[in-house]
């Protein structure tokens, strides 16, 4: 099976600050995060699930287990999102 290519975000350059609110939020959520590569958090959400992650190939790794270290991370960033849109909509005046 052919590796996916590294995702790109719609906004070019959004990668830094998308990286850093992965950062803030998985902090938020309770988890170590080096700043400088918060993409190592999913090392943290891994050993929290009991899931066998290490530097490098992981090809024997379970596509379930792999599915609940990004969707732990993702499903918290989603809910930061969806938070921070509805405080805006609150505040809203009309």
């Amino acid at each position: 099976m052919a590796r996916r290519s590294r995702r790109k975000h719609l906004v070019p350059g959004a990668d830094a600050a998308m990286s850093a609110f992965k950062a803030e939020v998985m902090r938020k959520e309770g988890f170590v995060v080096n700043p400088r590569q918060p993409d190592d958090v999913k090392f943290e959400v891994a050993q929290s699930l009991g899931i066998p992650l290490e530097r490098g190939y992981n090809g024997g790794a379970s596509t379930e287990s792999m599915g609940q270290i990004g969707g732990q991370i993702g499903g918290a960033m989603v809910k930061e999102l969806v938070r921070m849109a509805q405080e805006k909509l609150a505040n809203r005046q009309p």
